[in-house]
């Protein structure tokens, strides 16, 4: 943007004029676009790279020999620093510029992708997924913050329908994309894809996206939190796949580590001068009731979306192409009805679509009992993932505008994403658990009946989930007055740190 990029240095020297002068771009200047579309392309070189990986997983995994624990790993590994650190990342952005903190993280994830595609072994795959997952981080928050932060206030709105627009056809491009690399040049293009469109994200925000930051930004980070939250995670969730062949040592001790660093992080964020997660948010019911019901419906989405994907092309004998595109109703559905449905909670309140949803959505799982040896996928496929896309199409925009309604205005970033890191770390337990559930470890994958056998115990666990989501959400969920959730629908459906994915996913 040249000249017309200003930079807002210092919290103490903001001004009403600065902010102003910062949030002056519209939808209709190529400015405005360029802002756009490098949002985008950040966050749907995300949501690209979490397609594609799911429809890999065989493939990579008999590459690389490894156990159905690396596939477990692969997607964890990322999944795990992703939830743990995206608070933290999107406080960075406010305090060191949203720009900035964008830029470093779309670098950041071109890196680690090129470290994923070069990995020769499954362990340093896991460990370039992680530091992918850092990027993520870093990446995920900035890009709507920055239209949030560049775009008038009448604007603004059309403008994050736009980044959510489109985010959508980059998640229903991506399988098409990740079937063909997988079958065409192999699994690790998967990764490289990446690198030109870092190239490109990094050219475009640096010419014409804007500069900003929060005047009221912390003036310390919680990074003993983030520390905290990351040992936590990441050591419970080593002690539940550890544990899928027999209770060991080094699983059971990574689970009480785990266990003590997640007390800790509670007892950090209590005491913590600025707490990454503030405590005190929580003593709203509405909110803290939609944050349970966000983790155990997403919970099962994650758990759904790992198996479905890899038991299409192991059992069934997809293709990888149509194995990511069997989905592709839900993110279809999902776009055309999800506004219908924010505009219907906005009316009648989010209980009765929060309560239902969830519900047709597990009925929706159930029908996917029936993928098997030889499924078709018009007659066995389509039907339950239609209906599971029904029910997916009413849950996610009531969640999101609860969980912004239920906070004040001045917390709906951090609120959102709160959210956002409630449904990863939903996802993460998932992989996790789901597999010692059904008792799937080792080459289990490679093998059709052991697989089956395990799909349908995992599926079943899916849609039980989901139920009790309905549940849950039917007795704690209250519709709020009217008009405070007219008031929050129209700006805050999506916010500085974004709600849960629009198609959900483990990666």
């Amino acid at each position: 943007m040249g000249s017309r990029t200003r930079e807002i240095d210092g919290r103490d020297s903001v001004t009403a004029a600065d902010r102003s002068a910062w949030a002056a771009l519209t939808l209709s200047s190529a400015s405005g676009r360029w802002v756009v579309v490098a949002a985008v392309l950040g966050s749907g070189m995300a949501a690209l790279d979490a397609t594609v990986v799911n429809i890999a997983l065989p493939e990579l995994g008999r590459d690389l020999h490894a156990g159905f624990d690396g596939l477990q790993w692969t997607i964890n590994g990322y999944t795990l620093t992703l939830a743990a650190l995206i608070l933290l990342g999107g406080s960075l952005g406010d305090r060191f510029g949203r720009r900035r903190i964008f830029v470093i993280g779309t670098l950041w994830f071109a890196v680690a992708s090129a470290l994923c595609a070069l990995a020769p072994s499954i362990e340093i795959l896991v460990a370039a997924r992680a530091l992918q997952g850092i990027g993520g981080a870093l990446l995920t928050p900035g890009s709507l913050a920055m239209i949030e932060a560049s775009f008038v206030e009448q604007d603004r709105g059309k403008a994050i329908g736009a980044w959510s627009g489109f985010g959508g056809v980059a998640t229903a491009i991506g399988p098409f994309i990740g079937g063909y690399l997988v079958a065409g040049p192999g699994w690790r293009w998967v990764f490289l894809i990446n690198l030109p469109l870092a190239v490109l994200v990094v050219v475009i925000a640096r010419r014409h996206v804007p500069e900003s930051r929060d005047p009221r930004a912390v003036p310390h980070l919680d990074a003993l939190g983030a520390v905290l939250g990351a040992v936590g995670l990441g050591g419970v969730t080593y002690g539940l796949i550890g544990s899928a062949g027999g209770v060991s040592v080094g699983s059971g001790f990574a689970l009480l580590l785990g266990l003590i660093a997640l007390v800790a992080f509670v007892v950090n964020e209590r005491h913590s001068a600025y707490p990454m997660l503030p405590p005190g948010i929580f003593r709203n019911r509405q909110f803290t009731s939609a944050n349970i019901v966000t983790f155990v419906v997403y919970g099962a989405l994650g758990g759904l979306f790992f198996f479905l994907v890899v038991d299409l092309q192991v059992v069934a004998g997809f293709s990888p192409v149509l194995a990511g595109s069997a989905l592709l109703p839900v993110t279809f559905i999902m776009l055309l009805l999800s506004a219908q449905a924010g505009g219907l909670a906005a009316r009648i309140g989010p209980r009765l679509l929060m309560a239902a949803g969830p519900l047709i959505a597990a009925g929706g799982v159930l029908l996917l009992l029936r993928v098997g040896s030889g499924a078709s996928y018009l007659v066995d496929v389509l039907p339950g993932v239609t209906v599971f896309g029904l029910g997916l199409a009413l849950i996610v925009a009531p969640l999101t505008t609860t969980v912004l309604a239920a906070a004040e205005a001045e917390h709906a970033g951090i609120a959102s994403g709160i959210n956002n890191a409630v449904a990863r770390a939903a996802g993460l337990l998932a992989v996790a658990v789901l597999p010692l559930l059904a008792g799937l470890s080792g080459d289990d994958y490679q093998h059709p009946q052991a697989f089956a056998a395990g799909f349908r115990i995992a599926v079943m666990t899916c849609a039980t989930l989901l139920a009790a989501g309905g549940v849950l959400a039917g007795i704690t969920i209250r519709n709020p007055v009217a008009a405070r959730a007219v008031e929050a629908l129209p700006r805050r459906q999506f916010c500085a740190v974004d709600g849960p994915p629009l198609q959900p996913t483990s990666a």
